[in-house]
């Protein structure tokens, strides 16, 4: 399976509210055993070889939520941050652990948690693992036309040069490996939608698409087989639509 794995997975981690509600536990439950369901997927990708994993930890919106749901979200998404900067694994693996989005928005423990991270693993380059906080896709966007303005205004940009390469030079992460378009999408908890996530990597790459039901505290091994499954299946259906459009026969 390895030579046909995505190279970049972008996981759309919803239901952690509506398991804990099935289950009967807390919310801040939920958020708890999703923590740990992306820690097993993490394991998943570097077992297979997968380069890129970015996963939507805290949206945008997300700011409008209950202020102790959201405290409590900050101090786990801390917490998983410091554990990842010493974690034996990480750096054994040379996982290199990045956040994307308006993290200034974000409280100063977090923020510090993130720099740790980010010094800890800086320079690592044997799987990438994104986590899209305080993020959103039109943001993203936005910054990035920001920063080509403020560039163009002081001459640093000629308009000529205002191409595609140069908006995705100024999308997140600032300053660092620019994240490669989408190979496979996955969004758990039975919704059918993308949300805002990566759109200027995704729109246009061919990514399928894989949503599933479970919530994303029981997403399992099994599933994320079926999604890889997916992604094997489009690319092997588009090469047999290039073969068909070049004159070769159809297998």
């Amino acid at each position: 399976m390895r030579a046909t794995v995505p190279e970049h997975v972008a996981i759309i981690q919803d239901g952690n509210r509506r398991y804990a509600r099935a289950a009967g536990v807390s919310s801040f439950d939920g958020h708890s055993r999703g923590a740990e369901t992306t820690e097993m997927v993490a394991d998943w990708c570097l077992e297979l070889g997968i380069k890129h994993l970015s996963v939507y930890t805290f949206s945008t919106e997300n700011f409008d939520r209950d202020e102790a749901e959201k405290e409590y979200l900050f101090e786990l998404i801390e917490r998983k941050l410091l554990e990842l900067s010493t974690s034996e694994r990480v750096h054994r693996r040379r996982v290199r652990v990045r956040a994307i989005g308006r993290t200034n928005l974000l409280p100063k423990p977090l923020q510090e948690a993130i720099r740790k991270a980010d010094a800890a693993t800086r320079g690592y380059d044997g799987m990438y693992f994104n986590l899209a906080l305080a993020y959103g896709g039109k943001s993203e966007i936005a910054d990035a036309a920001r920063s080509l303005a403020l560039e163009l205004k002081e001459g640093r940009l000629k308009p000529r040069d205002l191409n595609e390469d140069a908006v995705a030079s100024h999308l997140y992460p600032a300053g660092g490996v620019p994240l490669p378009r989408v190979d496979l999408i996955i969004r758990t908890g039975g919704e059918v939608r993308t949300s805002n996530f990566l759109p200027w990597q995704a729109n246009g790459s061919s990514a399928p698409v894989h949503f599933c039901s479970p919530f994303w505290p029981q997403f399992s091994r099994v599933e994320f087989l079926g999604a890889i499954r997916t992604f094997q299946r489009s690319r092997a259906r588009l090469a047999g639509s290039r073969r068909n459009q070049a004159g070769f026969p159809r297998l």
